[in-house]
This record gives structure tokens, sequence and C-alpha cells, in this order.
């Protein structure tokens, strides 16, 4: 059977150019029945049936002159929303996977004042989760996280280089051998979620990078809630999140 680069084959396939067909690869939104393709340059039989799945639009879900608040799709950058708006300032960061509230900034005394209130940590952030494993109990988990930022970010658990992290998870549903958690953080650290629900066993699904061993289509994690200053903006769970096939 006959082989070729990924990136060729898509482009071959869809009428795309070798540029926009590895872009997509990258961007994980490229699958051969319900796996997804990786490597954009990995070889690949020229008889596969590619698909590809494109992000939901962008929500807006409340602007006035000081914030825009945004219910971002999966599968989509931060720093690509922040481009998109003209004047608009990323107050926090989701990662590519994760889906839900974001915000930005609209002018600098409000983008200063928000920042601070992150570095004060008096912004209530709640997320939702999908995570191997059955959760029973509330679990609370109080570890320092270290970022190695050389290539693709990496956090872990180390007591010594550490900086404070908090994390509290709590239990929704269980289906089977996976449980739906509710999840609040007070502190931000890179992949804090990730790596802490990972430390206690429990990676969130489709999360191969700390140890989930459950194909999903992306992270399942959700950014479902945000209160900062006197605003609180809602994402509504889209349908993977809603429940876990």
């Amino acid at each position: 059977m006959a082989t070729d680069k990924a990136y060729k084959v898509l482009a071959e396939q869809k009428e795309l150019s070798n540029k926009k067909a590895k872009e997509l690869i990258d961007r994980g939104l490229v699958f051969v029945e319900d796996k997804k393709v990786k490597i954009a340059r990995a070889q690949i039989s020229t008889e596969a049936n590619f698909r590809i799945e494109y992000p939901e639009d962008i929500e807006i879900l409340y602007q006035d002159e000081d914030i825009i608040a945004i219910n971002k799709p999966a599968q989509v950058d931060s720093y690509d929303i922040q481009d998109a708006i003209e004047g608009a300032e990323l107050l926090h960061r989701l990662d590519r996977d994760t889906s839900g509230v974001l915000l930005l900034g609209k002018n600098r005394t409000f983008i200063n004042q928000a920042i601070n209130e992150f570095k004060s940590r008096r912004v209530e952030k709640h997320y939702v989760a999908w995570v191997d494993g059955v959760i029973y109990e509330n679990i609370e988990i109080d570890e320092p996280i270290f970022t190695i930022k050389k290539g693709k970010a990496f956090s872990v658990i180390d007591p010594v280089r550490g900086k404070k992290a908090h994390t509290l998870v709590k239990p929704e549903e269980i289906q089977g051998k996976k449980s739906k958690v509710h999840i609040e953080i007070t502190t931000g650290r890179t992949h804090q979620i990730r790596v802490h629900l990972a430390h206690v066993g429990h990676p969130i699904i489709g999360d191969e990078q700390y140890g989930s061993r459950t194909q999903s289509k992306r992270v399942l994690l959700h950014s479902a809630k945000m209160k900062i200053l006197d605003y609180e903006f809602n994402a509504k769970e889209p349908k993977d999140i809603i429940r876990y096939k």
C-alpha cells in the first residue's frame, strides 16, 4: 500500500496547499476515522480518508468599554483571538484544547486593574472536566508547580523549585470508569489543573501529555465560569463536556 507524508496526502485529497494542510494537522483538526492525525510529516496511506473538523464559531458572551468575554472554542489559540479583536489584550490564557470563558481587556487602566486582581488571587475560576478513574469525594490538591518552558511547556510537581498552586476538585457524575468533575483554582500556574489531576491519578481524558491513556479529540477541559471585580461570566458546556460518549 502506497504511503506518503500526511500533509501531502491531505493536500491532494482536499485540494489544499501543502502549507495549509500542514497547518490544519498541527492545529489538531484532522482525523482519520476517530483518530487525530498528530504529525504532519508522518507517513500515511494514500488511501486514508481524512476528515477536517473546524472549530465552532467564537461567541461573544459580553462586552463593554472595559472588557470583552469570549466563549472560546476548543482548538483555537488564545492569541489568535487577541489578534482578531483590535485594541484588546488577553487578561489570561487558555490552552488551545481548553474551551470556555476567555477574558480580554479593552483599555490600559482596566487591564492593569484586572491583572492586579489575578495576581492577588481575587479572581474566581471554575472549570469542568472529564477524567480517567472514579472520583467519589472532594479532592483538595495543594502541591507546588514548576514549569519547564524549553520548547513545549511542561509542568511538574516540585517542592523545591515550584510555586504555590491550589486546586479543589468536586465530583459531579460517573460513567463507567470516567468521572465528570467541577474544579476551582485560586492560583493560575501553567497547566495547573492538568498536572494536579494527573498527580492524584486522574488525568484529564485526552491529555496524553500528562498520562491519559484514553483517546479523545481534545483534552476534555472547559472554563465554565469566571468572576472578576463586579463581573461574572458563564460559558455553556459544549457537547463533548455535557456528556462523555
